[in-house]
Parts: structure tokens; sequence; C-alpha cells
């Protein structure tokens, strides 16, 4: 029987023979990554080391004990968790748990910006009967106490956007405009949003132009193929080529990140859509 650990030794063991890399990394205006979560079956060490070769800059999603794994391929995390109490249905949006996430974040930003991390997770929460105007009000609230902590450290927060109809149901953060809105009341250089263009195709459509739109507000980028959040290739609605050369055009600085769970060979999934987004 061959096993999903068995084809993700073969490929590493293929890449390996091969040099690491089945093409020469090749150059972008786009500085891509790769979440860490959906390749938990490949050693941190190995997925750096097959990233860094692709020509990507850093490993998304990572805990505080991982940070130093990608600097030693010459990689940084792109985006660390520095409080693990705030979750996606637990976050801002209510404020008796904004005392717990500032005391985690005053230890999780200085870690990030002493590891180098550029960016730090964030999540509204769901609505659990909240108004979106109240749960908004709540979350500019908690982020204004944690905005002059990333000011200080240099560290930008990201709240991540999600979708409510199929992954996150009744998660609050779940349009761009929402997020837009929030962002654009605490009004902090390190305060933005974590762009899941998956998500956001699901919940909104009309990327690039919600994009062109909403850009001084986007700190972040996360790729995943819709439907099915896979590989980004000829069986998914959004064209990701227009979408990656959207973002260069308007001179995106932040991370593109790869989150997608991959099919077939996952390091070949992988390097295709970091080919794809090569603008």
């Amino acid at each position: 029987m061959i096993t999903r650990r068995h084809v993700i030794g073969s490929s590493l063991a293929l890449w390996a023979a091969a040099g690491g890399c089945a093409a020469p990394a090749v150059k972008g205006r786009l500085r891509q990554s790769v979440s860490r979560w959906c390749y938990q079956d490949i050693p941190l060490d190995k997925l750096c080391a097959a990233a860094a070769k692709m020509g990507l800059q850093g490993i998304d999603l990572l805990q505080p004990a991982e940070y130093e794994t990608p600097r030693r391929h010459g990689l940084r995390c792109t985006m660390g968790y520095a409080a693990e109490l705030m979750t996606i249905p637990n976050g801002l949006n209510r404020r008796e748990n904004h005392d717990a996430i500032e005391r985690a974040f005053r230890v999780g930003i200085p870690q990030a910006a002493k590891a180098g991390v550029p960016n730090v997770i964030a999540f509204s929460g769901n609505r659990r009967g909240l108004s979106d105007a109240e749960g908004a009000a709540n979350t500019v609230a908690g982020l204004n106490r944690l905005k002059p902590i990333a000011e200080d450290h240099g560290v930008t927060i990201c709240v991540e956007l999600l979708n409510s109809k199929r992954d996150h149901p009744d998660y609050m953060a779940d349009h761009t405009e929402w997020g837009a809105s929030v962002a654009r009341e605490v009004g902090s250089p390190r305060v933005k949003l974590l762009y899941d263009a998956y998500h956001m195709q699901i919940m909104e459509g009309d990327l690039i132009e919600t994009i062109r739109k909403n850009i001084q507000w986007i700190g972040h980028v996360h790729t995943g193929g819709v439907p099915g959040r896979h590989n980004l290739d000829g069986t998914q609605e959004v064209d990701w080529r227009a979408v990656a050369r959207a973002l260069a055009d308007l001179n995106f600085q932040g991370y593109v990140a790869h989150e997608f769970v991959p099919q077939g060979d996952p390091l070949t999934a992988l390097e295709q859509a970091v080919r794809i987004c090569t603008v």
C-alpha cells in the first residue's frame, strides 16, 4: 500500500537527488512564502531547504520555538503566532479577552522582533450573537491596546479575514470591508489585514478590485485553490497569476504565502504555485 507519508518521502528523495529543485529558482516582484501547517508531514528543516531552493523567502505560521529553523536556511518566519490563547473562535471582538491577549502579546511581539519575524497573526473571533458594529468597536479597542507594543518593536499585527460560509461558521471578520474599517479606525501602520484570497473568493469574489481598493490595509496575503483549498492549477476558478500581477503592480511589499493542502507530490505542487505567482 502506498501511503501519503511514502509519497512525501519519495518526493523528498527525488527532490534531493535532483539537487533540490527541478529548475532554477526564479525571481519576481513578490516575496513568497509557504504555510507550515499544509506540509506537516515534511520535517520543518527539509521544508525550509526545499523552499529556499524554490526561491521562497520564508515559512508562515510558526510558533516561537520554531522561529530559528528557517534562519538556518537563509529564510525567516514570515507570520508568527504571538498568542496561542487567541483562537479563530475566541478573539478580539470580545472585551473580556483583551487583558489576556495583551499579556500574551507583550511577550510574543518582542519574541517575534528578536527573531526577525515581521508579522504576527490575530483573529476577530466568532460573532456569537454580537452585531458586526459592536464586534468592530471591541476589536478596535483591543487593537488600540496592542498597537503601541507592535509599533515599539516594528512588528505588524495582521487580522485574518476568513470565510464564514464554509470553513469557519460565525466568524466575524468575513468580509474585507469589515476588516478595512477596523484597520482604518485603529490607524496604525503596524495593524493590517491578512487578506486570505481563498476565503475572500468564497465570501465575496472580485479579488483584484477589492485588493486595489484596500491595498493600504493589506499587510499579508494567503493563497489557496478554490474550490477545495488545493493546488493553484487549472482546476481552480481563480486566475492566480492575474492576482499576483495585480499585487505586484500595486507595489505590494508584504508576503504572499501559499496556504493550500497539496494534492499529488507536495513539493511539485508548491513549486508550481511559486512559478504561477512569480510575475
